[in-house]
């Protein structure tokens, strides 16, 4: 400070003094309220004279948030809670090292669950709780590198044999193994939620929180508590996702939601702020969004000090350390320590010196003293109205020794030398031999040990084991063919979108007596755009406040109605938001028990392209639903131009494994994919999803065929819409979604030229593909050799000629299936960026419309020999086609 300062603060002492008497007798009289109307009052005050308190009410002092005089009583045996989490430590340790010594080079981390342990002993011995009749159930999101944690205790609980234990990121061994992190895929009865990639797990978690109170408001599940517990570190907080979804949680009051952020002042390679303070700065932002924030800084030992601090020298000074600072003193000596700590300050001298420098040295910081944290967890356990976020400082890597303990490297320390191994196995008090120790061997005490009767009995209190994944829930049966009737039967002359045919099947749903209550349709800031305004009036929009305003459009049919029991999801502008809601719904027949079914809807450019991660977290979490790709294709969408039109969704789609995903062209393939879908999703328990793009774009939807067989071609990918009855020579047109409209118009052209024409709708290249390629597995592995014929050789089977396909996505895509196509085969697609233009002109530029198509037919008919060269260009002279035109991947 400057020495003006320092006068003024002199000066001001006795008035200091005044006023914290003048607070200390009106909380005394009138409680916690009375102090905050009291501060309420003279914070306006002082604005209004204009005076900025811009970091008074966003910031408290780098203390603990629960003084020692509120902290409750701890309800476990420490010090055998202590020797637990060693033993955990150990084998968690020893997973990692032995694949270290195996020479697999599968890695693995350490410092992570070092870090995190005392955390996770005190919620698994005391907090987390499973779901029972009573109790709607915990869920636990762990830090991906702690997963040996939770690994090591479940072999202490006896959940997984040491097997697997040693197979450790060893999944295809015999007797099993363990995925590196929280896959429910890799373990579906053990872990609850995917969390691997940063920064997803935040979003996850506030939108399953915020989901089971939408159950609750709906009455589709019982509102019988269930937190969700999400542990991050404090360096995944400069994801975007992190932080820029923390304000919903606050916006609606999702208490059964507790944030964790292990502050060991570290990322990946070094510290993360490291001349500031993350702690201040999380708590600036998380109180700013009107969260609960609750501290967890220092350590037991500290309390003493603190408590002797009259004159704030030892809160001062621990304000003006910096992050780097408190890394680098978490690995110096006691004696070191003070020099720090004191710098030539009388005050702080004489505080410091009453502790031996081996205390010093043995103060832990608060994430490692399971008073603090159990106090923490208690209070955000029991918090109202208000998402709590802990903010929990620990040391990285903390008791792996001073090769790791709190350095930078501490996250790449995957291994540890022999004696580090025995110093460590001795520090830990783990009864293992000097061999045993430095071999890394597994230690389990006996069941009847009081280390595993206490772990046992108090997970029994607490409902059962966690993690754990269980699906217990009723199966649905898919809409009758009553229901969707209209939607086979076509719209005669009248032209409509296939997002107006989904949409009106969605509201179908919503009305059905069977399925109706579990329909989610979820929509960001785009409802409108999508045609599903009627939406809003007949299933409401949810909101846990319901409407207390009058909407402008009240007296409408379609009002804009908000409800706390409303059905609708809309997200705003948020797609991370959206896909979570989407996350959230399609699990919670694992997560709550229920079997939603959620209809996300979007701009199928902003879709994949912004969230593909979190649409793998998807897959990897077994959700079920169908993704719909709005106001898809690269030439459909007109006039928006590059950043909106999508040609590529597909393309990326096919890299989901258990997403199926199609681009329909007609109402009635819609109606017998979703159909098929919710059979196969909720009534035969299928761990799929689905994508489907639908379009703004009318046509007449035509009956479906009374043809035997058509709805399984439907699904399988494809089938013959039309068939020429000529003999003359066969070109064959396959398309999907709407550019089917600009092949049914080639046809045309090309029959009146005096070819035969089929018209394939492919209602999925990506299935047809898929399912050769699996055909062409087991041929390959069968001995002698199978025989088993794929679907898309049965489909073109008897056809010859030439085969052209046309598509509203780049070539990639129907490229696809060329290997089985039984003749000529030529692809055109929508490679490039989008351009602002009207459908008729972006086709043209994308060579896919009406004439590009006759004329890709036609150049494949003289590759051919079908045809001669003059015949070619008399035919080609009737077409609009600019060969000079330069390529649309050049723009």
């Amino acid at each position: 400070m400057t020495t003006q300062a320092w006068n003024i603060n002199e000066v001001l002492s006795e008035d200091k003094k005044e006023w914290i008497e003048s607070i200390d007798y009106i909380l005394d009289a009138f409680g916690e309220e009375g102090v905050r109307e009291i501060l309420r009052g003279l914070q306006d005050h002082v604005l209004s004279r204009g005076v900025p308190l811009n970091e008074a009410t966003l910031n408290t002092p780098y203390i603990n948030t629960i003084p020692v005089s509120q902290q409750p009583k701890y309800p476990g045996d420490i010090t055998l809670e202590k020797k637990i989490e060693n033993i955990i430590r150990w084998n968690a340790m020893a997973m990692v090292l032995r694949g270290q010594d195996q020479g697999t080079g599968v890695g693995g981390h350490i410092a992570t669950y070092t870090s995190a342990a005392t955390m996770l002993e005190v919620g698994f011995n005391h907090f987390f709780r499973a779901r029972s009749e009573s109790y709607g159930g915990d869920t636990v999101l762990v830090q991906p590198h702690a997963a040996p944690g939770v690994y090591a205790r479940a072999f202490l609980e006896g959940r997984l044999p040491e097997t697997q234990l040693k197979n450790f990121r060893r999944e295809l061994q015999p007797g099993g193994g363990l995925c590196s992190y929280p896959h429910p895929r890799s373990m579906p009865d053990f872990w609850q939620m995917p969390n691997a990639s940063m920064g997803l797990s935040t979003p996850s978690a506030i939108y399953q929180a915020r989901f089971a109170k939408y159950l609750e408001r709906r009455g589709l599940k019982p509102d019988n508590g269930g937190k969700i517990w999400c542990f991050i570190g404090d360096g995944e907080s400069d994801e975007p996702e992190v932080l820029g979804t923390i304000n919903i949680a606050a916006r609606e009051g999702l208490d059964n939601l507790v944030l964790v952020i292990n502050c060991n002042l570290q990322r990946l390679d070094g510290p993360v702020r490291g001349n500031g303070k993350i702690i201040q700065e999380l708590e600036r932002t998380f109180r700013g969004a009107d969260w609960n924030v609750i501290k967890t800084i220092w350590g037991s030992g500290w309390d003493s000090l603190l408590a002797r601090d009259t004159n704030g020298v030892l809160r001062k000074r621990m304000e003006e350390c910096v992050d780097g600072d408190y890394q680098y003193l978490s690995i110096l000596p006691g004696n070191v320590q003070r020099e720090h700590w004191v710098e030539d300050n009388p005050d702080l001298s004489a505080m410091m010196n009453s502790l031996t420098d081996e205390e010093i040295k043995e103060i832990k910081r608060g994430g490692q003293d399971p008073k603090k944290v159990f106090a923490a967890f208690d209070q955000a356990a029991k918090s109202k109205g208000k998402p709590t976020v802990i903010l929990v400082k620990t040391v990285k890597g903390d008791g792996m020794g001073a090769a790791a303990q709190g350095r930078n490297t501490a996250h790449q320390k995957k291994d540890l030398s022999p004696e580090e191994r025995l110093e460590i196995a001795r520090n830990y008090e783990i009864p293992l031999s000097d061999e045993e120790a430095r071999d890394a061997a597994f230690y389990r005490p006996s069941d009847d040990s009081p280390e595993i009767e206490y772990l046992q009995r108090h997970r029994q209190a607490l409902g059962g084991h966690l993690p754990s994944r269980r699906v217990d829930c009723p199966t649905l049966q898919p809409p009758t063919d009553e229901e969707l009737k209209t939607f086979v039967a076509g719209t005669g002359e009248r032209q409509v979108s296939t997002t107006m045919i989904v949409v009106r099947i969605l509201s179908k749903l919503l009305k059905s007596k069977t399925l109706g209550d579990y329909v989610v349709p979820i929509v960001p800031d785009e409802a409108r755009t999508f045609g599903m305004d009627g939406l809003f009036s007949q299933a409401g929009i949810y909101s846990p406040q319901g409407q207390n305003y009058t909407p402008v459009d009240h007296e409408s049919l379609t009002y804009y109605r908000e409800a706390e029991d409303g059905q609708i999801m809309q997200e705003g502008i948020c797609e991370t938001g959206a896909i979570a809601s989407f996350m959230a719904a399609g699990t919670a027949y694992a997560v709550n028990g229920v079997p939603t079914i959620p209809f996300y809807i979007f701009y199928s450019m902003f879709g994949f392209q912004r969230v593909a991660d979190m649409i793998w977290a998807c897959g990897d979490m077994m959700c079920r639903g169908f993704l719909l790709g709005g106001t898809a294709g690269r030439t459909t969408l007109n006039g928006e131009g590059l950043q909106h039109q999508d040609g590529h969704s597909h393309v990326t789609a096919a890299t989901i494994p258990n997403l199926k995903s199609y681009d329909p062209a007609f109402g009635y393939e819609l109606a017998v994919i979703i159909k098929d879908g919710i059979r196969r999703m909720y009534t035969e328990g299928e761990n799929i999803f689905y994508y489907l793009t639908v379009y703004n774009e009318n046509y007449a939807m035509p009956e479906m065929q009374d043809v035997g067989g058509i709805e399984e071609s439907i699904l399988a990918g494809g089938y013959c819409y039309k068939r020429s009855t000529g003999d003359d020579p066969a070109v064959n047109l396959l398309s999907s979604g709407p550019i089917i409209q600009q092949a049914l118009q080639a046809a045309d052209t090309l029959e009146s030229m005096g070819f035969s024409v089929n018209i394939w709708s492919i209602t999925s290249f990506i299935e047809l593909a898929r399912e050769a390629e699996e055909c062409e597995r087991i041929n390959r592995l069968s001995s002698p050799g199978g025989s088993i014929t794929p679907f898309i050789e049965k489909l073109f089977a008897n056809e010859e000629g030439i085969f052209v396909a046309a598509t509203d996505y780049m070539k990639a895509l129907p490229n696809m299936i060329a290997k089985w196509v039984p003749g000529p085969y030529l692809a055109l697609g929508t490679d490039g960026y989008g351009v602002s233009e009207s459908r008729p002109a972006l086709r043209d530029y994308f060579e896919i419309s009406r004439d590009y198509i006759v004329h890709a037919s036609l150049t494949e008919l003289l590759r051919q020999g079908t045809i001669d060269s003059v015949r070619f260009s008399e035919l080609s002279a009737e077409l609009s086609i600019d060969p000079g035109k330069p390529n649309p991947t050049d723009k």
